[in-house]
């Protein structure tokens, strides 16, 4: 993938992570108080139901489990562990907790993905997690043994469902949308039960409320996990965890703009290194150069990666026949027949 094209997707994918960041001021401002679950059941159940009925295809096979894993890891339990973290700990602490994610998604890289731990991939984990501790830590934070617990579980579910995500892929022929429908309705049909027996549901509800709840529903989950699983599926895992951190660096900027919070020269300085650590996660966590892209095995399914850069610099398979044809044979001037070879021994003979 070229630079450029890395700097796009990059982008792009840094939007759901930034849509995320403003989870905080929405729930504060718009919905029910002390509703942390029913916030993250109706923020994915609706909207993978959507996904579900507009594309109309379901897992078939291992995909079954596959699909339960991923929208476990992914939505339902990263979802429960995160608000679970937020209630016991101040929202610095947890962020600060959360932080682990990419160094979690660096140790599994070599044992599921072959990919190479480097020295920059350490620095840049150092740093982000530096960077996260000014912008948002206060002197006055606590630690609390649960909510240390559930940052770390939280951490350890969003790692593992970025690292599986991009060892298995997604199955030949389903479409993104299908495959964001499947996790959202997984996780939010994992996270139901959690809501009804753990939170009463609000007597009223008022319009503010259901704005809130359409917004975290649709933008917050619909468009924001497609925005996010279409990236990840083109960048190096770890330097899509790296974009997690758009996260709280966007609550930062809201609660600046909107909630009459300040920002000082620490938190500042804390800002430009989370900046500065995404920046390095992205030129760093690709493969070495001159290594082969892995191909992605029958069993595994689904497109790995950049796939699209490699059939186009290594060829493509042709949609009717199967074989592999390699782009300079679509520009090539048509020819006839090879000419039949004359045998040597004269025209008399067969």
């Amino acid at each position: 993938m070229t630079d450029q094209r890395l700097v796009r997707i990059s982008l792009l994918t840094a939007l759901a992570p930034a849509v995320w960041g403003s989870t905080y001021l929405v729930t504060t401002e718009f919905l029910p108080p002390d509703r942390p679950l029913l916030a993250s059941t109706v923020r994915a159940l609706p909207a993978g139901l959507i996904l579900l009925l507009m594309t109309r295809v379901l897992p078939r096979g291992i995909w079954w489990v596959r699909a339960t894993v991923l929208g476990v890891l992914n939505i339902g339990a990263f979802f429960y562990f995160l608000f679970l973290a937020a209630y016991h700990l101040p929202g610095g602490v947890a962020a600060i907790v959360m932080t682990v994610q990419p160094m979690i998604v660096l140790l599994l890289g070599p044992l599921l993905l072959g990919t190479r731990i480097r020295a920059l991939h350490i620095g840049a984990c150092v740093l982000a997690a530096a960077g996260v501790s000014l912008l948002v830590l206060k002197p006055q934070a606590e630690l609390d043994g649960i909510g240390v617990l559930a940052g770390l579980l939280g951490a350890v579910c969003m790692a593992s469902g970025i690292v599986l995500t991009k060892r298995w892929g997604r199955p030949e022929g389903v479409s993104l949308l299908a495959f964001t429908g499947w996790q959202l309705t997984v996780g939010g049909l994992a996270l139901l039960p959690v809501t009804l027996l753990g939170e009463p549901l609000p007597s009223s509800l008022t319009w503010e409320n259901v704005g809130g709840f359409a917004y975290l529903s649709i933008i917050g989950a619909l468009i924001a996990y497609v925005v996010w699983f279409n990236g990840l599926a083109r960048l190096p895992a770890l330097a899509a965890s790296f974009l997690s951190f758009c996260s709280p660096l966007c609550a930062t900027v809201l609660g600046y703009l909107f909630m009459g919070q300040t920002l000082g020269p620490l938190q500042l300085l804390g800002a430009a290194g989370v900046v500065g650590a995404v920046v390095l996660a992205q030129r760093g966590a690709g493969a070495p150069p001159g290594t082969p892209p892995p191909a992605a095995s029958p069993a595994e399914g689904g497109r790995h990666g950049d796939d699209e850069e490699h059939e186009y610099e290594h060829g493509r398979h042709d949609a009717v026949s199967g074989l592999r044809v390699h782009p300079s044979s679509l520009t090539a001037p048509p020819t006839g027949p090879a000419p039949r070879p004359v045998s040597p021994s004269g025209p008399g003979e067969p």
